[in-house]
This record gives C-alpha cells, sequence and structure tokens, in this order.
C-alpha cells in the first residue's frame, strides 16, 4: 500500500496584507521572504554588537543636535 501526503498549496502574502497582519505589539519580530511570513529569531553575536554600536552612535548624536528621539530596545 502507497500512501502519498500532499501539502496544501499557500498563497503568497502580499506586502500589504502582511502590513496589515504583523502584530502591533508583539514581542517577536517577523519577514515576509517570496511572499511567507516567517518570524526572525532575536539578534545575537555579532549582528547584536553592531546594532549596539549603532544605537550608541545615533543616540550620541541625537544628543548632541538635542533632539528628543531615543530607541525602545524591543524596536532596534
Amino acid at each position: 500500500m502507497v500512501i502519498f501526503m500532499t501539502q496544501a498549496l499557500t498563497k503568497p502574502v502580499t506586502y500589504e496584507e502582511f502590513i496589515e497582519w504583523y502584530p502591533e505589539n508583539s514581542l517577536s519580530r517577523y519577514k515576509l521572504h517570496k511572499g511567507l511570513i516567517a518570524q526572525m529569531p532575536p539578534p545575537t553575536g555579532k549582528h547584536e554588537e553592531v546594532v549596539g554600536f549603532l544605537a550608541l552612535h545615533i543616540a550620541f548624536q541625537l544628543l548632541q543636535v538635542g533632539l528628543p528621539y531615543v530607541f525602545p530596545k524591543q524596536h532596534l
């Protein structure tokens, strides 16, 4: 006996649908890749170092010119 398993085809998600779907207060991050929504892992290692470096230097520049902007940790 042979059993064939099939997977239902999913309709690719458009950018507009992705933006509408995106959870507003989610701690998780998502990306749209080739029409599919994928959850992204938190940044680690070298990527986290780069993000920290950029956030520090941008924040320093904002302080120097007196602009009242901040970077919430979950949005970096």
